[in-house]
Formats: structure tokens, C-alpha cells, sequence
């Protein structure tokens, strides 16, 4: 019995168990963010596709990939208690393998970004250390709501829209009006992760995850994510006037308020409805980003 027992043990992981790890469905956000940094640099984007190719294969399948498959191996002995099916408390993904995946998606991630100039390896560099602190000793973000809301914004907004931008340029520094941008929706992006955590409050509570509803209570964490999400958009709105954009204003005024609209029906009742919010809020707010992108776009141009 012990014979096959260790037959049928893998002894490396099957390609289906390491795509499966990889979360190929949290890709979205980064790669979208990235489109907007190609599309606000101005540059030709015909002239560069395998440029973009390249730089969405970073924002998603390595980059994301990487923070995806580092999470799950440092919350292996949690899923192996709450969702004992996923890829490594299940076995399928054996050993020491999921520590030997980060390393690689790492090293693969790196470079790549460096091929791709100084600054993509830059923005690549802060990307990574986030994504590992995110999840792993003795940082591990995750753990309180205010650090660990902000290090995915950064890294799936921010930094990917600068490396998009920076890509284009030829690894070069993207111009002030594209990072204060970046800058400005990765803010935002803090109140969107916050919606994520209405689900799970009272596992979050019995694992001491310091989520922002678990400190401030369901009411003022709703509140607080409909104004992370908010504010930025305004400054933004009042940016493009200042840059006399004002079809791009307005547009993505309309898209704030689309958003208001939603945020009042979701604070009648956050714990129903933040994923209700999440899925069509975010979609909203993702619009106003590219509608940014093509703003600043015109600006270069």
C-alpha cells in the first residue's frame, strides 16, 4: 500500500496544476492597466506590437503570475484547511514545488522586465519585493487591510500603467502627467481591494487577518472604500480640465458618476452587495482609466 501510495504521488507538478496556480482570471487588472500606460505614451503602437506582446506577457502571466503563486504558497496551510483542493494542499502540486515556482516565475519576470529597459526593470524590481511582501514573512501585508490594499494597487495598477507607458518609450521615463495618473488610480485601487474583503469577515477575524472591515466595522469600511475610489477620480477629472481635456473631463466625470450612483445602493446593505459593486463598480472605473490613457495620449501628441 505504501508502494502506491508514493507512486501516485507527483513527483512534479502537471501543467494544468501550475496555470491553475497561477490565476490566469487575476491577470485582467494588470494587463489592463498596462494597455493604458501603451496607449498614454503617445507612441506608435503598430510599430511595436512584439514591444507590447512582450510587455503584457510581463504585466500578466510573470508579473501577476508570480504574486498569485507566492500567495498560495504561503496561505498553504490555510487553503489546506479552508479549500484543501487547491493545487498545493491538495498535492498536485508537490513539495517544495510552489516555493520553486515563485523562484522561477521570479527570475523569468526579471528578466524580461530588464530586457525591456531601465525602467520597466525598475518599476518591475518595487512590483516584486510588493508582490513577496505581500504574502511572505516577516512583512506579509496582507495581514492588515490599510498596507495590504495598497501594495496590490500599486503593483497591479500603478506599476504596470508605468511600464506599459515606459515600454513605448523605449524603457525611458514616462512624462509627469502619465505617473500622476498611475499614481492617482492606483490610490483608488485601495477602495476597490477593500471590497473584496466583505466576504470573509468572519474568517478573517478567527485568522487575526486585519482587513479594513475587520478594524473599522462593515459601515465605515464601505464608506471609506466609496471615497478611496472617488476622490482620485476627481482630482483626475480636474486634472484633464487643467490640461484642457475637457471632453476627457467630462467623460470621466460621467464614469464617477455612474459610479456614485452605484456606491449609494451598495451602502444601503456593503455585506450583500460588494460583490455586486465590485463587479460592475470596477468595470466602470477601469473605463475612466483608459479614457485618462487617451487624454494624456492627445497631450503628447
Amino acid at each position: 500500500m505504501n508502494q502506491s501510495t508514493l507512486s501516485a504521488t507527483p513527483k512534479r507538478p502537471a501543467l494544468p496544476a501550475v496555470l491553475e496556480v497561477l490565476h490566469p482570471i487575476t491577470w485582467f487588472p494588470p494587463m489592463w492597466a498596462f494597455a493604458c500606460g501603451v496607449v498614454s505614451s503617445g507612441a506608435p503602437i503598430l510599430d511595436q506590437l512584439l514591444v507590447v506582446f512582450a510587455g503584457i506577457l510581463l504585466a500578466g502571466p510573470l508579473m501577476c503570475g508570480t504574486s498569485q503563486v507566492v500567495n498560495d504558497w504561503y496561505d498553504r496551510h490555510v487553503d489546506a484547511i479552508n479549500e484543501p483542493d487547491r493545487p498545493i494542499p491538495s498535492g498536485r502540486i508537490p513539495g517544495n514545488w510552489g516555493f520553486y515556482l515563485s523562484l522561477i516565475w521570479t527570475g523569468a519576470s526579471l528578466l524580461l522586465a530588464y530586457a525591456l529597459g531601465p525602467w520597466v526593470f525598475g518599476a518591475s524590481l518595487v512590483g516584486m519585493a510588493l508582490a513577496w511582501a505581500y504574502s511572505a514573512p516577516p512583512f506579509r501585508l496582507k495581514g492588515n487591510g490599510w498596507w495590504g490594499n495598497l501594495a496590490v494597487g500599486i503593483s497591479y495598477e500603478g506599476l504596470a500603467w508605468v511600464t506599459g507607458a515606459a515600454v513605448m518609450i523605449g524603457g525611458a521615463m514616462p512624462d509627469w502627467q502619465i505617473l500622476v495618473l498611475a499614481l492617482l488610480y492606483s490610490i483608488g485601487a485601495h477602495g476597490i481591494m477593500t471590497l473584496n474583503d466583505f466576504k470573509a469577515i468572519e474568517g478573517d477575524i478567527k485568522m487575526n487577518v486585519r482587513t479594513l472591515p475587520v478594524q473599522l466595522g462593515v459601515d465605515r469600511a464601505a464608506q471609506l472604500a466609496c471615497v478611496v475610489m472617488g476622490l482620485p477620480q476627481a482630482i483626475v477629472i480636474a486634472l484633464l480640465f487643467s490640461w484642457d481635456k475637457p471632453a476627457h473631463a467630462i467623460a470621466v466625470g460621467v464614469v464617477l458618476l455612474i459610479q456614485v450612483g452605484l456606491m449609494i445602493r451598495f451602502l444601503g446593505d456593503p455585506r450583500a452587495r460588494a460583490t455586486w459593486f465590485s463587479g460592475l463598480g470596477v468595470s466602470v472605473y477601469v473605463t475612466g482609466m483608459m479614457i485618462s490613457a487617451f487624454a494624456v495620449r492627445a497631450l503628447a501628441g
